[in-house]
C-alpha cells in the first residue's frame, strides 16, 4: 500500500479525499501541524503544486494537495484564490460576496479545484483542474455543505450545492471533476 501525505492538517479534508480514492491502494496521512506551507501562487494550480511539493520534500513521501475557490465573473474572478480568506466566517464571506455583487444581473460564477501530486523529491508528478459552472443566487438556499454552497446554484441540477445530496455534489462538483481527471494519471504514474 502506497503512503500519500495530504498537504493539510484538516481531518475532514483527508476524509473527503479518501472518498475519491476508494478504488486505489493508498494510505492517506495528514501533514504534521508543525509543517507550515505559505501559499504564494497566483492561481489554484500554482498553490496546489507549492503545497504538494513542499510537503513531499519535507517528509520524503508522496504528497497530494488541492486548492480551490469560487470565481465570480462580475467581480473579475474574485474572490478566487482568496475565497477562504474573503472574510472570517462562511456567513461573512457570503454576505460580503452578495454585497459586492449587489443587484448585478450577471451572476455567472464557477468553482475551481486544482489538485497536485508530488513525488518524494518534490517534483510534481501530476496536476489537474476541475471546474463546475454555476450562478450566484441573491439569497442563500439550503443547509448542507459549507462555504459558498448556499448561494452557488447549478442550473443543470436546479439546486444549490447546499441543497444537493452528497453523492450528487461529489460527482458534479469542481473537486469531483478534478479527481476524475487525476485518477487515470495516478494509475499511469505508478502502483496505486
Amino acid at each position: 500500500m502506497k503512503k500519500l501525505v495530504v498537504a493539510t492538517g484538516n481531518p475532514g479534508k483527508l476524509r473527503e479525499i479518501q472518498e475519491y480514492l476508494t478504488d486505489l491502494v493508498v494510505e492517506l496521512h495528514l501533514k504534521p501541524d508543525s509543517l507550515e506551507i505559505e501559499e504564494t501562487g497566483t492561481t489554484f494550480v500554482e498553490n496546489a503544486c507549492i503545497k504538494a511539493s513542499q510537503v513531499a520534500k519535507a517528509l520524503g513521501e508522496w504528497a497530494i494537495a488541492d486548492d480551490s475557490g469560487l470565481e465570480v465573473e462580475a467581480l473579475n474572478g474574485a474572490p478566487g484564490i482568496y475565497s477562504a480568506r474573503y472574510a472570517r466566517s462562511d456567513r461573512e464571506r457570503i454576505d460580503r460576496l452578495l454585497e459586492e455583487l449587489g443587484d448585478s444581473t450577471n451572476r455567472q460564477a464557477r468553482f475551481v479545484c486544482a489538485i497536485a501530486i508530488a513525488r518524494p523529491d518534490g517534483a510534481i508528478a501530476a496536476s489537474v483542474e476541475g471546474i463546475c459552472p454555476g450562478e450566484i443566487l441573491y439569497t442563500p438556499c439550503g443547509t448542507s455543505g459549507f462555504g459558498y454552497d448556499p448561494i452557488f446554484y447549478v442550473p443543470e441540477e436546479k439546486q444549490t450545492f447546499a441543497q444537493m445530496k452528497p453523492e450528487i455534489k461529489r460527482k458534479i462538483s469542481h473537486r469531483g471533476k478534478a479527481f476524475e481527471k487525476l485518477i487515470p494519471q495516478l494509475l499511469r504514474i505508478g502502483d496505486w
